[in-house]
């Protein structure tokens, strides 16, 4: 497959790339900071400059993928993302430059890295009103469900992927489980995934769609 990756350099994308590369699939990897990829790639991987900032460019860079993957989100190192919504609704508009980018490109399909805020915890209760969900990202989170809303307005083909409440850095296992919009928890009563067993769920939805237009989520 030809395969848009937007923001892969980030923590997540990253990831995903590496994923991608290792099924065979032709990539087109856009970061802000093309210094960040590894400078050993395949020839499969073309790396394309762009800030996301202008919707007519994107489509331009879009044009006849097989599919486009976000792995967008605001920087995390920055103060204001654990304090300023405004900041962290540069999402938002993101998102919005992609479904307009997709429209406009006649891209078949968009995957989005979503967020955890908005899935159940427990019926009737989101993530992020729960109690659980640290004060601090309560922006990020909302940001992240304002994007989201803003999908499943949108007329285009999309799918809207959402970690648990725990993702970092750890091993492909290849073992996990797949849900809708309840949050996935372990025996332990953790919700947990690692990076690189995210990147393998991804790319089986590109590979094997089986949700279109929905979201879906993952943990142990």
């Amino acid at each position: 497959m030809n395969i848009v990756l937007f923001a892969a350099t980030g923590r997540a994308g990253s990831t995903i790339l590496n994923e991608l590369i290792s099924r065979g699939h032709q990539v087109t990897a856009v970061a802000r900071n093309l210094e960040k990829l590894p400078e050993q790639l395949p020839e499969t991987v073309e790396r394309v400059r762009d800030d996301l900032s202008n919707a007519d460019r994107m489509a331009e860079i879009i044009a006849g993928a097989d599919a486009v993957v976000s792995a967008y989100g605001p920087s995390s190192s920055d103060p204001r993302y654990i304090s300023d919504m405004s900041y962290t609704d540069q999402l938002v508009s993101v998102t919005e430059r992609l479904i307009a980018a997709v429209r406009k490109a006649g891209a078949p399909r968009l995957i989005v890295v979503g967020g955890a805020g908005s899935l159940e915890f427990s019926p009737g209760v989101t993530v992020l009103k729960s109690g659980y969900w640290p004060e601090q990202y309560v922006p990020i989170a909302t940001s992240h469900t304002k994007a989201f809303a803003a999908l499943k307005e949108s007329d285009i083909n999309w799918t809207y992927f959402s970690p648990p409440m725990s993702i970092t850095p750890g091993e492909r296992t290849g073992q996990f489980r797949l849900g809708g919009d309840n949050l996935i928890k372990d025996a332990e009563g953790k919700s947990r995934v690692s990076f690189e067993d995210y990147a393998v769920a991804l790319v089986d939805e590109l590979e094997k769609p089986a949700h279109e237009r929905s979201r879906f989520t993952i943990g142990y």
